[in-house]
């Protein structure tokens, strides 16, 4: 199972702080796993679309079946923080459309840090 983690700073401010992506889905065998290679492309997709779209380089530590990053706190202009956080939010809809169709193999845990 996918397990995805996001952390979001409170439930009073709910910018995301950081998100954890680990496991394998097990839909298929490796490299025929349409669940796996779906959640890897959205979340290194983000990642990417972050840099380039944002300019911002997330810290981002990556392998096989995790993938993890934190944003960098107080770092960010105003724009730059807004263009993250939406990117950010768009991940979680496309990867909740996943788990929407996939529940059995990628759960989606929402988190705060205060």
């Amino acid at each position: 199972m996918i397990t995805v983690s996001i952390m979001r700073q409170s439930a009073a401010d709910s910018r995301i702080v950081s998100f954890a992506i680990e496991g394998h889905a097990k839909f298929a065998n490796p490299g025929k796993d349409i669940v796996c290679a779906g959640v890897s492309a959205v979340s290194v997709g983000t990642v990417n679309a972050i840099e380039a779209l944002a300019g911002v380089a997330l810290p981002a530590s990556m392998k096989s079946g995790w993938l993890r990053s934190e944003i960098p706190a107080g770092e960010l202009d105003a724009d730059s923080d807004a263009k993250t956080q939406l990117l950010l939010e768009s991940m979680i809809v496309m990867l909740e459309s996943i788990a929407a169709s996939y529940g059995k193999f990628v759960v989606i845990r929402h988190l705060f840090r205060e």
